[in-house]
């Protein structure tokens, strides 16, 4: 399976907070279709079905870059 680059994800993760976050503050349709795409596009790149199991896998996945490199290569 392919996986989304941890800047990408971390770069969806991000939006996802921020769509969130002004969803709360009561603004509708157009915020919600955004969200809408974001917990789809995080589904699709992480290779989950729903948006808590694609978080974790996203942040899972940013920690593992922090640690090894974003190029798989052990960090010095």
């Amino acid at each position: 399976m392919l996986m989304a680059h941890p800047a990408v994800l971390a770069r969806l993760v991000e939006e996802y907070e921020m769509v969130t976050r002004l969803q709360a503050g009561g603004r509708q349709e157009p915020v919600r279709q955004r969200l809408e795409d974001v917990v789809y596009t995080l589904c699709v790149s992480t290779g989950t079905r729903d948006i808590d199991a694609a978080l974790a896998s996203a942040r899972e996945r940013m920690g593992t870059a922090w640690v090894t490199g974003a190029d798989g290569t052990a960090a010095a």
